[in-house]
């Protein structure tokens, strides 16, 4: 079963939430800074959390610990665009270690991977907001209650359809 995002709500078996996505809306033609959410339907990555925020996680999907020292490359001339990079790193690259607490735990949507094209959009995520739920620069956001909701649910074979 996908889990299904239309412009303010996620479903999934039989729960919905209101959620976040671009600034821009959903877009069939991501672009690397456009402010929109990619439409289609996406595999599942791993599962990253601060261990240091999230005292345990109830996931079948593969779970990654988030260090201080963890980013995503965002610079699509470098041939780490749209991966996992640690810091020091000498391209343009997000935190994912962050202050703020939207990172706290997200799931890496399978966008523009596997190949990676240049220049289409990277760091697309299934992460946290606040009760404001404003817009994102390309992800899909909802509450932290409701993403612990919904996470046992989740498996290896869940997809996520943005339409």
């Amino acid at each position: 079963m996908n889990i299904i995002i239309n412009k303010r709500f996620l479903k999934y078996k039989g729960h919905k939430f209101r959620c976040s996505i671009g600034k821009a809306g959903i877009s069939w033609s991501k672009k690397e800074g456009d402010l929109t959410t990619p439409r289609g339907v996406f595999k599942l990555g791993p599962l990253y959390f601060r261990k240091d925020r999230i005292k345990s996680v109830k996931s079948q999907l593969r779970k990654k610990i988030i260090k201080k020292n963890m980013g995503w490359c965002d610079d699509s001339l470098s041939k780490k665009y749209n991966q996992e990079v640690n810091f020091p790193f000498q391209c343009s690259a997000e935190k994912l270690f962050r202050r703020d607490r939207f990172y706290d735990i997200f799931i890496n949507v399978k966008y523009n991977q596997n190949p990676v094209r240049k220049s289409k959009g990277s760091a697309i995520f299934l992460h946290l907001t606040n009760k404001k739920y404003k817009p994102t620069k390309g992800c899909v956001a909802v509450l932290k209650k409701d993403l612990l909701k919904i996470l046992p649910l989740i498996d290896r074979q869940t997809r996520i359809s943005i339409t």
